[in-house]
């Protein structure tokens, strides 16, 4: 475990140099045409396009960005039907294991693509490179900081089930006083189940665990359901969403959750530092940083992180010199840098990049992985269809009081076991 904190804290306050591997005939090859590059993060769709356009008219390319995420559906879906198009995109997006090996068809080896040495959480399998990774992220519950001092709540009890209930019920009390609509910024409409379905999900699968423990994760996958924290869990998801704006919660895209909180609405937002950009869209001055999930009677003392995504060069792309140049030169160039780190406010995952985000949430996230206090993103080892098509209406029914937390428990369990007999 130490080994694998040292690396992520290395990740994320790396500082040598990383000459660029392009050869002048990669550069050559690159100029001319047309490329394309399929993401799920909405939330820099705009960030994309700008350095998209820079780097497109620096090599003569026309470069094509479509983001598909968040609340105008799932990449999964158009990237079939632009596979059975003919028209799949040269660089796209995938999450994890899953969504590799329904791909890994069409992804290209990047084994030794010059990039690679330069981090340690690029997405391997059997011994082979495969992902360039987007970024590293990390989530607990952000919080406002000056409003939690406000209520008199040092953010150090909010490690556990019974320190949340208590600092909730108490912010609850001064609605008022704080001009909250609510505590907690919270989403579970089925549009927005990766934020239930997957990140949430993610507490009960690797919450107090030792980073890359999969314990519960191959459990669950045999269908060997450990009903006392399943039972936690309910309990933490039930306090999330008793005390979340019911219209946020049950109706509410992107755009409102992260809006509820950026602007002073609510105490508590359950999203990740990739917010920093709303944050600062949005001139929210106020202090902010991440606390753990409580999703556990005993006390937990990290946050989530590891690398979101990643971005896979399809393997029958025309264009697969200029797809490899791209990616290189998120990593090589000084726009490069500009981008992921300032515009973008991302964490990078490559040793050589010196800036820093400006973001809280990114610089809270750094902090936590610093002091090694992380766990893994877990929920990966779970198919897309699972998550979505059977987790996320789960949450959603008990979101909308039309199942019980115990009803919430049987139907989770009986999902697990079910996924199980496939």
């Amino acid at each position: 475990m130490k080994k694998t904190l040292m690396v992520i804290a290395a990740l994320l306050t790396a500082a040598a140099v990383f000459a660029s591997g392009t050869s002048e005939g990669q550069a050559q090859a690159a100029k001319g045409g047309k490329l394309t590059l399929m993401q799920n993060k909405p939330e820099i769709d705009a960030q994309l396009k700008a350095y998209a356009k820079i780097w497109g008219e620096k090599n003569g390319v026309t470069v094509t960005i479509k983001s598909i995420g968040g609340t105008s559906g799932g990449m999964g879906p158009q990237l079939k039907a632009d596979y059975a198009a003919g028209d799949m995109p040269d660089i796209f997006a995938f999450d994890g294991l899953e969504s590799y090996k329904e791909w890994e068809g069409s992804i290209l080896d990047l084994s030794n693509e010059p990039w690679v040495s330069k981090t340690s959480v690029a997405f391997k399998y059997n011994g082979k490179v495969y992902g360039f990774p987007v970024a590293v992220e990390g989530w607990g519950m952000a919080y406002n900081a000056d409003m939690l001092a406000k209520a008199g709540i040092d953010p150090k009890t909010l490690v556990n089930l019974d320190g949340y209930r208590k600092a909730f019920a108490k912010l609850d009390s001064m609605k008022a006083e704080l001009g909250i609509n609510s505590v907690v910024s919270m989403a579970a409409s089925i549009e927005m189940g990766w934020v239930t379905a997957h990140h949430n999900f993610n507490s009960l699968l690797s919450n107090g665990l030792p980073y890359g423990d999969l314990s519960v994760v191959n459990a669950l996958l045999k269908g060997d359901v450990d009903m006392q924290r399943l039972k936690e869990y309910a309990d933490w998801v039930e306090l999330l969403f008793k005390y979340a704006d019911k219209t946020v919660l049950l109706t509410g895209n992107y755009d409102a959750q992260v809006g509820a909180f950026a602007t002073g609405k609510a105490a508590f937002l359950h999203q990740g530092n990739w917010t920093d950009p709303n944050m600062k869209s949005a001139n929210a001055t106020f202090k902010m940083a991440f606390a753990p999930h409580g999703s556990m009677a005993k006390a937990t003392d990290g946050i989530f992180v590891a690398a979101p995504s990643f971005y896979a060069i399809n393997k029958d792309s025309k264009n697969l010199a200029m797809a490899k140049k791209f990616l290189i030169d998120l990593v090589t160039t000084p726009e490069g840098h500009n981008y992921m780190v300032k515009e973008a406010g991302m964490i990078p995952a490559f040793s050589g990049i010196d800036l820093n985000p400006d973001g809280q949430l990114s610089k809270s996230v750094q902090q936590w992985s610093a002091a090694g206090k992380v766990y893994s993103w877990n929920q990966y080892y779970f198919s897309n269809d699972f998550r979505d098509k059977v987790l996320a209406p789960i949450y959603n029914q008990f979101a909308a009081g039309q199942i019980t937390k115990d009803q919430f428990v049987d139907l989770m369990a009986k999902a697990f076991k079910d996924n199980a007999k496939k």
